[in-house]
């Protein structure tokens, strides 16, 4: 059987797993990116929490999405050469007695991945916290800041990267084959973010764009080789000494541009948490490609075969991308069913009225 070549439209996390998978399984394809800055996946810590909320309930497929990322990553890492995830933990720090007491509830449940702090007093030196703390672990941080550009470098390397804006007036995929400016493919992918919500042959999806926005602070005195949370996360980077701050979700927004109000209010709030000196290094934002059912897009059009779509990670894209674009190329190669949760054949009868 011939296999198909694919046009990949996007590298954030989805597109690079994408590429990454196509390129395993031997396709012919090319990844058509323009580099910005303010892309969730730019702006994201990297990180992989296995449990969520107030409540503190494991994610979604905990023991499926969780074991395969951290494979993934490792193997993607080995091939680049690079450091692509760390296994750590969460210490984390009760901001009230209500939270305290729901992580007890769910610890005497026997809740994976949580217990508590044999000495929760050890952090002292470097934060305030009255109401003691948990862990949970395991968790994970990827590298993002190293293996997004070092594939981007392996794309160039093998001509396999069209650094451009897609160009939707370029595209016509009218009949069987692909045609996009002089490129053929038999299939095109979009993996293109909160831009996904304006696609075309997508847009009556139901998105639930969200932004976020997070700071860079330097804190050479702060415990490194952990996260750490309370009322925000803070997250190690590779360089010793810089941490990531942030976690926050803007409904109501004008622009993807970091926010005067936001810095001031995680300034703030850092001062009132940490003990120890810290400095604001960087200050960024990113709107997030969520969608109204939490769960991600996966799969082709009803009425354009050939189009397919891979996005809406939202806020897990680091856990859910490796494992998406996995069944999406075996789904592509071998009519594999995706799982239904993400299969956007459940929205066949909404897309099937899109205007074009």
């Amino acid at each position: 059987m011939n296999q198909p070549k694919v046009i990949i439209v996007g590298q954030g996390i989805s597109g690079t797993f994408l590429s990454w998978f196509c390129y395993q399984a031997g396709l012919d394809f090319t990844v058509i990116d323009v580099q910005r800055e303010g892309t969730p996946s730019n702006v994201a810590a990297g990180i992989i929490n296995p449990v969520t909320g107030r409540r503190v309930v494991k994610v979604w497929l905990d023991d499926i999405l969780l074991p395969f990322a951290e494979k993934a990553y490792t193997a993607m890492g080995t091939f680049l050469d690079i450091p692509a995830i760390t296994k750590t933990a969460i210490v984390d720090f009760f901001p009230n007695p209500f939270m305290k007491e729901s992580f007890l509830k769910k610890l005497s449940q026997k809740e994976d991945y949580i217990r508590l702090l044999e000495d929760d007093r050890q952090f002292a030196p470097y934060f305030n916290y009255e109401f003691g703390a948990g862990c949970i672990a395991p968790a994970y941080v990827v590298n993002m800041a190293g293996l997004l550009p070092a594939w981007r470098n392996f794309l160039r390397q093998q001509h396999k990267l069209i650094e451009e804006p897609f160009d939707f007036s370029q595209l016509d995929a009218a009949g069987r084959v692909i045609q996009y400016r002089e490129h053929t493919a038999d299939r095109i992918l979009f993996c293109d973010g909160a831009a996904g919500a304006a696609n075309p042959y997508f847009s009556l999806l139901p998105f639930a764009l969200n932004k976020g926005e997070a700071v860079i602070i330097e804190a050479p005195e702060l415990p490194s080789g952990l996260l750490f949370k309370k009322s925000m996360l803070l997250a190690p980077l590779v360089e010793t000494g810089l941490f990531w701050a942030g976690t926050n979700y803007i409904w109501d927004f004008t622009d993807e541009a970091p926010t005067e109000a936001f810095r001031q209010a995680t300034e703030q709030t850092l001062r009132q948490w940490l003990k120890v000196p810290f400095r604001i290094l960087d200050h960024k934002a990113a709107v997030r490609p969520a969608t109204v059912e939490r769960r991600p897009f996966a799969g082709f059009h009803p009425v354009y075969p050939n189009i397919g779509i891979l996005n809406g990670m939202g806020t897990k894209g680091c856990s859910l991308a490796p494992y998406f674009s996995h069944q999406l190329v075996e789904h592509l190669l071998h009519q594999r069913p995706l799982l239904p949760e993400v299969d956007i054949s459940r929205f066949k009868n909404i897309l099937s009225r899109q205007p074009l």
